[in-house]
């Protein structure tokens, strides 16, 4: 395999018997090379255990670390920043920097005086807490790269892809899962937990966790749904304002993120609500009580939990090279709709995702009309589904996942 098609980093997985070890690569490792050669500060940002500061120490190897969640480390930090930065003036791993936020003006100012690249690799699971002490001390000086869990292809390069794509739903991408041999229900349990009673609390003062954890399981059961913010707030019983500002936080520390519908005025009447996903569906699974693999081939949210788990597949892409996703919905006030708009170039590519084995000249129903809003072309028009065959329509290219 050339170097060319190898994913980077290095992740352990307990593959074997008798503690034998196997290294998957990251796809983000080529941007963070290329990266720390043009900036003083790299920022690797992403949910909690996606797998940042193992990328960073595998990645560089020869950098020193030193991590803001040890209370020692956090003090010295806090007391004495300049000898802190004078004990690690250069090619160091700060992990979990947001922990320490008058740190980021010292750093500003020792990398202005070096004025040399690859100082500095920053890891945070708080996006908002690092975005605001990055806009306020380092903008202009970092670069952000987000890193989220496993995609399907890194585990299919490393050999830990689930055999079922239901296993896949179910299992979800969390790199520990795999090291250790963990079972999806002993493991996501005590990550809601942990990321309730200690993560969210770093970001906003959330009064009543248990409301806040309905709200949560309320959001799971609106995968690749219409949001509507003010349902979720009636059903959990909090005001709409604190659902939109529990929402935020839950984009926030990436467990959900919001598709936006598309603008293009490709018909007069177009739905403005976002559709709702969840950045990993076996932390969806584990909110719903979903207990096996097995009960997902009949949940009533399957189909939503598979378009779920293909768009999760376009955002970690675009991530993995340092980019935003470029990604829509097409859904018009008669409900004709495409699940997923790429645009390339400017130019969009229209995806209907179906949970289903079997192919149906159906999938291309919405496409179709929007086809001829937008006056796209076959091979801008795709149907991704759960079959075992690629097929070639005159309507648009179906694809197997």
């Amino acid at each position: 395999m050339t170097d060319s098609k190898r994913f980077a980093n290095l992740f352990f997985n307990r593959k074997f018997a008798r503690n034998k070890i196997q290294m998957i690569e990251r796809a983000l490792k080529t941007k963070l090379l290329e990266l720390t050669k043009k900036y003083p500060i790299i920022t690797v940002t992403g949910p909690r255990q996606s797998g940042k500061s193992t990328l960073l120490r595998h990645s560089f190897p020869d950098y020193k670390y030193v991590s803001l969640e040890d209370p020692d480390m956090r003090l010295f930090a806090t007391d004495d920043p300049r000898g802190f930065l004078a004990t690690y003036s250069d090619q160091t791993i700060i992990d979990e920097v947001q922990r320490v936020p008058a740190l980021f003006s010292y750093i500003q100012t020792h990398t202005d005086k070096e004025n040399r690249e690859g100082m500095y690799l920053l890891a945070g699971s708080h996006n908002f807490l690092l975005m605001e002490n990055i806009n306020q001390s380092l903008a202009g000086r970092t670069a952000l790269l987000k890193l989220l869990p496993f995609s399907h292809h890194e585990m299919e390069e490393g050999g830990i892809r689930p055999k079922t794509v239901d296993e896949e739903i179910f299992n979800g991408a969390y790199p520990r899962l795999y090291d250790k041999d963990i079972a999806p229900t002993d493991y996501y349990p005590f990550y809601i937990q942990t990321y309730v009673e200690r993560d969210l609390r770093l970001m906003k003062n959330i009064g009543d966790l248990s409301k806040f954890i309905k709200f949560i399981k309320l959001c799971a059961g609106r995968i690749g749904q219409l949001l509507n913010i003010s349902s979720l707030a009636n059903e959990c019983g909090v005001a709409v304002s604190t659902a939109s500002v529990w929402l935020s936080v839950l984009e926030a520390s990436y467990v959900c993120y919001l598709l936006k519908p598309d603008y293009n005025n490709y018909a007069k009447r177009l739905v403005k609500s976002p559709k709702l996903y969840f950045y990993d569906t076996g932390l969806a699974c584990s909110l719903l009580d979903i207990k096996s693999a097995d009960q997902i081939a009949t949940h009533f949210l399957r189909g939503g939990l598979f378009e779920n788990l293909v768009i999760n597949e376009f955002v970690k892409e675009a991530y993995n090279k340092g980019m935003n996703p470029d990604i829509t919905f097409w859904r018009d006030s008669t409900g004709n709709e495409v699940d997923l708009l790429l645009y390339v170039d400017g130019k969009p590519h229209a995806y209907e995702i179906k949970s289903g084995a079997t192919y149906s000249p159906d999938f291309f129903k919405g496409i179709s009309k929007w086809a001829k809003l937008s006056d796209a072309t076959p091979e801008q028009c795709f149907a991704i589904y759960n079959g075992d065959k690629s097929i070639k329509t005159s309507t648009g290219e179906v694809l197997t996942w």
